[in-house]
């Protein structure tokens, strides 16, 4: 039986998601969890819709796990609350329907980056909210992020893995201005390790108006990295939601998803 979690986390106590010996990740918490609560002598192994950096946060992220059938869906979640630590929350827990895939299902994922850049940023929201000592352009950032939206190779905005392709659908990257904050969206079918963060340094470099909007443009052409552009601070990151086909579309989206990634 598989089955879909939807998870909540604050970012700041982890190493990121993904398991590490001897280091507190998100992943390691939630499986250790639902193995004590099924009394499992070894840990399931949890496939999750995107593998967040340490230090970013998720309200919205999504795994699945394989369990035997006879685990009670609406039982673990009760219990799985219970014992989570308070920087995670099991949000829901059900039955997943067949085809669905955590990962390679997902149509899109969407981020919000958050920047105060009054000078005089709330120090209540500042785990989840980079204070930024310059006032910043938000319009020339919003037009240098609709320079960059849709499928190209993002190498210049992505550490580079071995047989792992850079090419990535951008779906939105608007930055809008909500009381003291600077609120960018970004969406895309994924995301390669760190690209988010580097895509929020070319941007806000426009936004200091240290270059013009079409410099993000020419970054994203020029196909390597730019040491121009900082990478930001992970804490001003937040997965926000994670985009599934209904259940006909699931396993047409695996098979795509997955071709994409072996090419």
């Amino acid at each position: 039986m598989r089955l879909r979690i939807d998870l909540s986390y604050d970012g700041a106590g982890f190493h990121g998601w993904a398991t590490q010996p001897g280091l507190r990740t998100v992943q390691g918490e939630v499986e250790g969890a639902i193995a004590t609560v099924l009394r499992l002598d070894e840990r399931v192994a949890l496939t999750c819709a995107g593998r967040t950096d340490t230090g970013v946060h998720a309200r919205g992220q999504v795994v699945h796990v394989d369990l035997p059938d006879d685990v009670d869906p609406a039982a673990l979640h009760r219990r799985l609350r219970r014992i989570l630590p308070d920087d995670v929350v099991a949000r829901d827990c059900v039955v997943a329907p067949e085809g669905f895939d955590a990962r390679f299902a997902a149509l899109e994922r969407r981020y919000v980056y958050r920047i105060d850049d009054t000078g005089t940023p709330d120090p209540l929201p500042r785990g989840h909210v980079v204070a930024w000592r310059k006032p910043l352009d938000v319009a020339a950032m919003h037009e240098a992020g609709s320079l960059l939206l849709g499928e190209h190779d993002f190498a210049a905005f992505c550490r580079r893995r071995e047989g792992a392709t850079t090419v990535r659908t951008l779906l939105e990257l608007s930055t809008r201005r909500e009381g003291p904050l600077l609120l960018t969206t970004v969406r895309a079918d994924a995301f390669c390790h760190s690209m988010v963060r580097a895509l929020m340094g070319a941007l806000v470099a426009v936004g200091e108006e240290r270059h013009p909007p079409s410099w993000a443009g020419q970054v994203l052409a020029a196909g390597v990295r730019d040491s121009r552009v900082r990478v930001m601070p992970a804490h001003g990151l937040t997965l926000e939601q994670v985009t599934y086909p209904g259940e006909d579309g699931l396993a047409d989206r695996v098979t795509r998803a997955r071709r994409r990634r072996d090419e």
